[in-house]
């Protein structure tokens, strides 16, 4: 008998995993059409083994959500543990009493064994109830699951089930045949406290059956593992391998931040001299690098990035996840014709010898050379709608989700550089923001001479650098205050640089503005794909920087916070970049400002993405509230990491929003909810949107109480200087 299960497992062993094999070698042949990743991906052996150990083993991200985290850590770990078994089980199959060297003996590690069997079972049921719970309802949203493939979740969870009965089956019929309880061999099975008992069920059928049964359902039992490894690799649960590397190559920190350079080849293209067959973003699948084809491969379907996306959850048509399995897929139907441009040509069938010859209809029903995506209504259909790649905010709240580390957000921009470098094709609206960046150096074409208007109603006068025909900064500075657009030529926002210059005055700190010097700092061109445009608009300003011998910079914009600090050491500019809350926080506690007068309301803070999700700056502008006597802050359901977009990110804020509801309204009315009577933000940006979502929610003369919508530094001004008020430093008409 000891012989017969030993060939029948050598052989399904041998079969099924060189199916395995065969379909992890034509994946990895795919992956080998993508382009080469770009410099500096490859990090640290430290911070990948960090990483490894944080993400992978430590689930981090998975435990945000606590049921389905601990569900899901649940198989992880035990399947950790229950690769013991598997070992064990292929050892039976050449000795029946084979034990692991060393601890093999250790009836601890039989009890660790079974509880972990235990565990999975309780996961499987933890996750049946989930799905059937979140399961999505006919062609509704809702659900995190809407647009997943659901029957290959439950044959897994199935899978998993099957694994684990049969492992313990195996191991409590081993007990009657080997005579465990009887012998010194296979101790460790004495401290398996399931098997035991199913032992126990299985004695009275003596040692005879307990053999037979015992080759049966180890024979079975590797069969269901071989066949669910072959599964894997045909099912989006390839994830359970490629996770490992994906983690291991992901950008830090977290895929937020800066967003990387075009880079083709392997190498960042030189917009001044670029190469004739440098790839300007991304127009076919393969144009995606390696790391890119193996994010798509590494999806787990889960939804995470699905129900935190501000556009999905606002009736746009992008998901994060299905456009990931939307590429992942168009890149399996095109597979046959990258690998065959790779192989002996004249050896194909004639009608496959030229790339996208013949049309394929894959998952995503689209032939092999229709373009990624399409702008113009007559044109070529594309895979992906152009509606999903201009509804992006960027404000990364699904890659901040995503337990395996894809960086949707640089996909996208990505696709966006391509439709604008190569195909000319964007929104209307949106070129108009672009001609006026390449002609005025701001989004509202309104010009340099517009700069320092909003210093007019100062009781005090701003210093201006070259004003006094200095070509350095003086000694006595300590920060260079970059006003930014928004600060220097909108109404709004300037009222937050007025009440950042006035308490930085208050607190003694001396400061200088570029005045007519400064320049868009490019964030919107670059969100929106115009690398070329954000190229001379940084270079521009750093050079500018540079000459005056700039090193520390404060700043109320939380985009220009983003460019200034992490975008432009990739053009030679490096600073010392805070933002203006970190610095108001400071002051406040070394008392170079004290708050004095109360200011009795309740106020809730929202939390800008390109402050908060992107550069973790969460505590400082709560500290500056917190200081204020009398403030009461409220906080909204979805803050810090979850914070919910204003919508203006990823040049959203030049574009009209004309799919689905309003995104500002679903924050809006969030932050309404809360009772709060004056919503404060960090952000000039989220300001104006969430000042435009009050004004529609509650127009003037409704009955509700009216909000006002500002910056955490003019409430802390009111706090330090109440003798200033709305007439004291009025808005210029």
């Amino acid at each position: 008998m000891y012989t017969v299960r030993l060939v029948l497992g050598l052989l399904m062993t041998v079969v099924l995993l060189g199916l395995a094999g065969r379909r992890l070698v034509y994946l990895y042949r795919l992956g080998k059409t993508g382009q080469p990743v770009e410099p500096g991906r490859i990090g640290s052996v430290g911070a990948t083994v960090k990483a490894e150990l944080v993400e992978v083993l430590g689930q981090r991200k998975l435990f945000r959500w606590t049921g389905p985290g601990l569900a899901h850590a649940a198989v992880f770990w035990g399947f950790c543990v229950l690769l013991l078994t598997i070992i064990e089980g292929f050892g039976a199959l050449f000795d029946p009493r084979f034990q692991i060297p060393i601890v093999g003996n250790w009836p601890a590690l039989g009890f660790v064994e079974d509880f972990f069997a235990l565990m999975c079972v309780a996961a499987v049921v933890a996750f049946t109830i989930i799905r059937v719970k979140e399961a999505p309802k006919e062609k509704g949203r809702g659900s995190r699951f809407f647009g997943s493939h659901l029957g290959p979740a439950w044959f897994v969870l199935f899978m998993i089930f099957n694994v684990v009965w049969t492992v313990l089956l195996t191991r409590g019929a081993q007990i009657n045949a080997q005579e465990v309880n009887s012998t010194d061999h296979l101790q460790f099975l004495r401290g398996a406290f399931v098997s035991q008992g199913i032992a126990s069920l299985l004695a009275p059928l003596g040692t005879a059956v307990n053999e037979i049964i015992e080759t049966v359902a180890l024979l079975f039992g590797l069969a269901v593992l071989l066949g669910f490894t072959v599964f894997v690799t045909y099912s989006k649960h390839l994830h359970i391998l490629l996770s490992l590397p994906n983690v291991a190559l992901a950008r830090r920190p977290r895929g937020l931040g800066p967003l990387l350079p075009v880079a083709s080849g392997g190498k960042w293209v030189d917009f001044e001299d670029p190469g004739e067959d440098d790839l300007l973003g991304v127009g076919k699948i393969e144009d995606f690098t390696w790391k890119g084809l193996l994010d798509f491969g590494t999806c787990t379907e889960c939804g995470r990035c699905q129900s935190q996306c501000p556009a999905w959850n606002t009736g746009k048509p992008l998901s994060p996840k299905v456009l990931m399995m939307t590429l992942r897929d168009h890149g399996l139907a095109k597979a046959p014709y990258l690998l065959a441009a790779e192989a002996d040509r004249e050896a194909l069938p004639d009608d496959v010898k030229a790339l996208g010859e013949v049309p394929i209809v894959g998952p995503t029903g689209y032939a092999a050379d229709a373009p990624l995506a399409a702008y113009t209504p007559t044109g070529p259909d594309g895979v992906i709608d152009p509606d999903v790649l201009w509804s992006c905010t960027t404000c990364g709240a699904c890659v901040e989700q995503c337990p395996v580390d894809i960086e949707h957000v640089d996909h996208i921009v990505d696709l966006r550089r391509h439709q604008v470098l190569m195909e000319a094709a964007f929104p209307e609206e949106a070129g108009i923001m672009l001609n006026n960046l390449e002609h005025a150096a701001d989004p509202w074409g309104r010009g340099a001479s517009q700069r320092l208007a909003w210093a007019e109603p100062l009781d005090f006068e701003v210093r201006v650098f070259g004003a006094e025909g200095e070509d350095k900064i003086p000694d006595d500075v300590e920060w260079l205050f970059w006003v930014g657009c928004a600060g220097a030529l909108d109404d709004g926002a300037q009222r937050t640089t007025r009440a950042v210059a006035t308490l930085l005055h208050e607190a003694g700190v001396e400061f200088m503005v570029l005045g007519e010097m400064e320049s868009c700092t490019g964030d919107p061109a670059r969100r929106m794909g115009h690398e070329f445009l954000f190229q001379m608009l940084a270079q521009q300003n750093v050079e500018v920087l540079n000459e005056a011998g700039v090193t520390k910079i404060v700043v109320t914009c939380a985009h220009c916070f983003n460019t200034l600090a992490h975008e432009y050491p990739q053009v030679g500019g490096r600073y010392e970049v805070v933002h203006h809350s970190s610095l108001l926080a400071q002051l406040v506690a070394d008392k170079r400002l004290t708050p004095v007068a109360r200011v009795d309301r309740d106020v809730t803070y929202h939390d800008p993405c390109y402050l908060g999700r992107h550069n973790r700056v969460f505590a400082p502008p709560r500290e500056v509230l917190g200081a204020v006597p009398g403030l009461r802050l409220a906080e909204m359901p979805r803050t810090r990491e979850r914070s919910f977009c204003c919508g203006a990110g990823g040049a959203r804020m030049f574009m009209d929003e004309t799919l689905g509801t309003r995104i500002n309204e679903n924050r809006t009315a969030e932050a309404l909810a809360t009772g709060a009577t004056t919503i404060a933000a960090a952000c000039p940006f989220c300001i104006t949107m969430l000042s435009d979502g009050v004004a529609t929610l509650r127009p003037e003369g409704s009955p509700d109480p009216q909000v006002e919508v500002t910056d955490i530094a003019e409430v802390l001004l009111r706090a330090v200087r109440p003798d200033l008020d709305d007439t004291t430093i009025p808005t210029p008409t």
